[in-house]
């Protein structure tokens, strides 16, 4: 069993649970806030909820794990909870965490994390592992912080509260890893949002789904698409529903385009094909028929890679178009992309054809070839 200490730091202290955390756990865990991404927690919760989960929390401690109320160091006020599953198998550990409402956004779940992630190391654990939804971005951002790296995604790993499964993605931290916080290699647009005025590059989310699925079966855009067809609805909110880890991971950034005075969707573009190594990614993109010739898609393509080049390490995005797609090509000239060359039978085509693609290039300033 697992000693039951005290673990102290300058955010948080963590100290087993007491009967005078009930009421605190039980007012934060019948907050709607809560319920989202802890499938498993009552609902409604009540008082006698939070008596039993103290009568569990020592059933954890007897199994070999360590379950801890997060406390302000100043006031010994619960906060939270922050729980060391017991070692499987392969000694190998897993920590989940819950932040009241009211303590967040103030660094607790990261302290918490690293506090307990440094304690279990000092007692032998080898790897430690945490799990968050894939639409948890929160939590995703907390296992960063805590010097946890991404790993992939566990695919229906998790029952939901309306009887289907979810994706997790899984984080994890190894003894002697220096626990330095983990920077996105896409950071957050500044303020949420980038806009000229004009129009609004805003990060693609669950509530775009219909909008991005009309737009990418118009006959025209599938039209230029790589493959040449559209995506299902299924696979629409999946794009939609899971873009924000895709950004966190730095493997793509997806956005909508809207008009800055009205908020209208009015097209989709993306920052995709990153390569870090050669500083480099590709753009693409799409727009409703009734907001093209407005030049709102140069506005959005001189938004996205202007702010790539400003707050990334990128020095080179690139696009590909079909050599008809003439309205594509002004687009790019317009943003101050150049011509590079012309790829023949890169791209799948319709009936097992290959097409031609009509590849650009875009430097950040001061960087020129030899």
């Amino acid at each position: 069993m697992l000693p039951r200490d005290v673990i102290l730091s300058r955010e948080v202290i963590l100290r087993p649970p007491t009967p005078a955390d009930i009421e605190p756990i039980a007012r934060a865990c019948a907050d709607p806030r809560i319920h989202r991404f802890l499938p498993a927690l009552p609902v409604p919760y009540t008082r006698d909820d939070a008596v039993a989960y103290l009568k569990a929390a020592e059933q954890v401690w007897e199994a070999g794990g360590a379950l801890f109320a997060a406390a302000d160091p100043g006031t010994d006020e619960w906060m939270g909870n922050i729980e060391l599953k017991p070692l499987d198998a392969r000694g190998n550990g897993e920590i989940g965490y819950l932040v009241a409402p009211w303590a967040q956004g103030r660094g607790v779940a990261t302290a918490a994390t690293r506090a307990l992630t440094d304690w279990a190391f000092a007692l032998g654990v080898r790897r430690l592992e945490l799990l968050a939804s894939v639409e948890n971005l929160a939590s995703q951002r907390v296992a960063m912080a805590a010097g946890f790296h991404r790993e992939g995604v566990r695919r229906s790993a998790e029952a939901l509260r309306d009887g289907t499964r979810g994706d997790l993605v899984a984080f994890a931290r190894l003894h002697g890893e220096s626990g330095e916080r983990l920077r996105p290699f896409l950071p957050s647009f500044p303020g949420g949002s980038l806009s000229d005025g004009v129009v609004r590059l805003v990060p693609l989310g669950p509530e775009d789904t219909h909008d991005y699925h009309m737009l990418e079966n118009l006959p025209d855009v599938v039209r230029y698409s790589v493959p040449p067809e559209g995506p299902d609805l299924v696979r629409a909110e999946r794009l939609c529903r899971e873009t924000g880890a895709h950004w966190l991971a730095g493997e793509r950034a997806e956005m909508t385009i809207r008009d800055a005075g009205t908020g209208a969707f009015a097209g989709h573009i993306q920052l995709t094909s990153i390569v870090p190594l050669l500083g480099q990614a590709m753009t693409g993109y799409s727009m409703l028929p009734g907001f093209r010739g407005r030049g709102f898609m140069t506005r959005a393509v001189n938004l996205l890679v202007e702010w790539a080049f400003e707050h990334t390490a990128l020095s080179r995005v690139v696009a590909g178009t079909s050599p008809a797609n003439l309205a594509s090509h002004r687009v790019l000239e317009r943003a101050g992309f150049t011509r590079e060359g012309l790829v023949h039978g890169l791209l799948p085509g319709p009936g097992g054809t290959r097409l031609d693609d009509l590849r650009w290039y875009r430097l950040r300033r001061g960087r020129t070839g030899a």
